[in-house]
């Protein structure tokens, strides 16, 4: 049991200074959160099975508060209406399942935050494509070579590992610290 302690603890150190490498591109990332929210739009967030856990905590983050008591932020996950993802899966495609969100509920002051651990999840590759031609900024926190989404992003913040625990304790972190961020521009 030691060991695997020892090896996680290991794994994390080492995933984190890959965020304290990219911590410019954080800084951008917050930016367009910012610009985003001063502009009255929203920021989305999407993601598969435990990126779907971390899009509902990023965006709970800006409506409920990080750190601050404060007024909520527009931010929205597309992960928690079942009715919607179920029905869309049913008659259309699980491919579908963001992409019919996007075109019903985002606009070009939105910036979509699509989260993948491996950056191949083809209903968020289709979603982001989506969202950038409606004129919103996209954003993806991504793992191991970013895959196809690391190319469709605006921003791709990607974290270079193949151990997807340490990557999405890392999308967290990076979420985490742009909260503060936005809010310390903001309050």
């Amino acid at each position: 049991m030691d060991k695997i302690i020892a090896s996680a603890l290991n794994g994390h150190r080492q995933a984190t200074e890959i965020i304290e490498a990219n911590s410019q591109l954080i800084e951008k990332i917050a930016g367009i959160f910012i610009t985003t929210l001063k502009k009255k739009g929203k920021l989305v967030f999407i993601g598969n099975g435990g990126s779907a856990a971390d899009a509902q905590h990023l965006a709970a983050e800006f409506i409920g508060r990080f750190k601050l008591n404060r007024i909520p932020l527009a931010a929205l996950a597309l992960t928690t209406n079942t009715s919607t993802i179920t029905a869309v899966a049913n008659d259309f495609s699980f491919e579908d399942i963001f992409l019919r969100q996007i075109q019903a509920l985002v606009n070009p002051a939105d910036c979509l935050v699509g989260i993948s651990t491996s950056g191949k999840s083809k209903n968020i590759v289709l979603a982001v494509e989506k969202a950038r031609q409606i004129g919103a900024k996209t954003v993806g926190f991504l793992g191991q070579d970013g895959g196809d989404l690391a190319g469709k992003v605006d921003l791709a913040l990607t974290i270079p590992i193949a151990d997807t625990p340490r990557i999405q304790e890392m999308h967290i972190l990076a979420g985490h610290i742009i909260c503060e961020i936005v809010e310390n521009e903001f309050f």
